[in-house]
């Protein structure tokens, strides 16, 4: 049973928010300001697991989240996907024009940077998270300052939202892991999805052997990401996330996939939160 969680970010912040859907309020929040905290809080067990931003519909794979996952063999064992609404807030009594700067989350200006066009006498400084700079503002009392957050942490931290959901694309998702120490319990009756990581043979025609396996297997590729393997410069590891319908049909593929591929790991199976 999961009783403490590790979240990158404070309360008010969209792992907050994931967090509240996927858990209930039960669970202890462990607040993190980095992704190597969190790993860290993790796997020297002060937390039962850790939910860790993967992917974002706008601006796309978090690559050192995968690295992370992988080199400490933590297991994915579930996932869940968030509409992100980015909103610009202040202290009350404020508008727009009287912000000079907005701190926040590199991932939430570039998400955003279509809005700030608009307004060019706002300066743009990157910051740790989200709803970090929301709770600064509020304990500092700073005005003429903004923050791009969560409509929770305007309401946890007092602000006034200045500007709703300022995304360039309002159709703005981000996809979170749950991630544990172990395996999941979930039965295999329930199992859809599977995160893989694995290296092909470097030499012409591999990979797309590695795939054909997966759809002669009947798998769906809905993932494949790339990462550089450091100490072989020019060679890669793929992640790659595949659903299926019939457990057996995974457990064919893989059983294939790794007698062709090289460094095979699974990193998790869990049900597609997707269905």
């Amino acid at each position: 049973m999961i009783k403490s969680v590790a979240i990158q970010g404070v309360k008010g912040s969209y792992h907050h928010i994931v967090s509240e859907q996927f858990f209930d309020n039960s669970v202890e929040l462990i607040e993190c300001l980095t992704f190597d905290r969190v790993v860290e809080v993790l796997t020297t067990k002060h937390c039962d697991a850790a939910i860790m931003a993967l992917e974002n519909s706008i601006a796309g794979s978090i690559i050192p989240n995968y690295a992370l996952i992988d080199s400490h063999n933590l297991h994915i064992v579930g996932e869940h996907y968030l509409d992100i609404q980015h909103n610009l807030m202040a202290l009350p009594g404020q508008s727009i024009e009287d912000i000079k700067e907005v701190y926040s989350h590199p991932m939430a200006l570039l998400q955003c940077k279509e809005f700030f066009k608009k307004h060019p006498h706002i300066k743009l400084v990157e910051d740790k998270d989200t709803a970090e700079v929301a709770d600064r503002i509020h304990t500092n009392q700073l005005k003429n300052v903004g923050a791009i957050a969560s409509v929770l942490a305007a309401k946890i931290f007092e602000l006034d939202i200045l500007a709703s959901s300022i995304q360039t694309i309002k159709n703005n998702e981000t996809r979170f892991a749950i991630v544990k120490r172990t395996n999941s319990e979930v039965p295999q009756s329930e199992i859809n999805k599977a995160s893989i990581k694995f290296e092909a043979n470097h030499k012409r025609g591999s990979l797309a052997t590695i795939l054909n396996v997966m759809s002669d297997c009947k798998l769906n590729l809905t993932k494949i990401q790339s990462l550089p393997i450091i100490e072989t410069p020019w060679k890669y590891a793929f992640f790659v996330d595949v659903t299926f319908e019939d457990y057996s049909d995974f457990q064919k593929a893989k059983s294939l996939i790794e007698i062709m591929a090289e460094g095979f790991k699974i990193l998790g199976e869990y049900k597609n939160a997707k269905l």
